[in-house]
């Protein structure tokens, strides 16, 4: 956290001294005064100078791009980054020549690159927010992948009357698993575990 604490004849020249150091706007930073500072006799004799801190704040969604920046160029892979917001939920879109690298065996790295962003995210934020982190439409064909896997255990957990585990995986895609089974009567879904280990159960419902 970006914190100074000036001086200035006035609260005003005080926070614009701030400002000036740490390089910042007024609209981007909060500011604390300590002593309003007082006006001496013919504004000289027992004056007292106005002393007020000021911090930056910090915008979640900058720090969370600098951070997936700098881990991308550490792992080999500079990626270019896009962010679409809707409410809550920010995506940030990855692409650039290595990013298979960074996507990972069956999208594990690429998981695990989101899980940070989101502790990343929202040490910055005031309100949660839900981190989507995606690199060559990844996600779209992930679900794919995952609804066709949902209707095939769910098969096999009819056919077996047995419970079927899946591997753990994010929020995002167990919903993707427990939207596409909702309306399947013969099986029910339940998340179990802790995150970032959280799993799907699949049970079949009894007859």
């Amino acid at each position: 956290m970006k914190q100074v604490t000036a001086t200035g004849q006035t609260v005003e020249e005080a926070v614009e001294s701030a400002l000036a150091q740490l390089n910042t706007t007024k609209d981007r930073a909060e500011v604390d005064i300590i002593d309003e500072g007082k006006k001496g006799i013919f504004g000289i004799f027992g004056s007292r100078p106005a002393v007020v801190k000021v911090t930056v704040i910090l915008d979640p969604i900058e720090e969370a791009k600098k951070f997936l920046r700098q881990i991308s160029e550490q792992m080999g892979a500079p990626a270019e980054i896009e962010i679409k917001r809707e409410g809550k939920q920010v995506t940030f879109v990855m692409t650039g020549e290595k990013i298979a690298l960074l996507i990972g065996k069956r999208g594990q790295t690429l998981n695990s690159l989101q899980y940070l962003t989101q502790l990343v995210i929202n040490r910055f934020s005031n309100q949660y927010l839900t981190v989507i982190l995606d690199a060559e439409d990844y996600r779209n064909r992930r679900s794919e992948t995952l609804i066709q896997l949902a209707h095939r255990l769910a098969s096999k957990a009819v056919k077996t009357g047995k419970d079927v585990t899946l591997e753990p995986m994010p929020s995002y895609e167990r919903k993707v698993i427990h939207t596409a089974l909702s309306e399947n009567r013969r099986v029910k879904t339940l998340s179990d575990g802790s995150e970032p280990h959280r799993f799907i159960i699949i049970t079949p419902v009894k007859r």
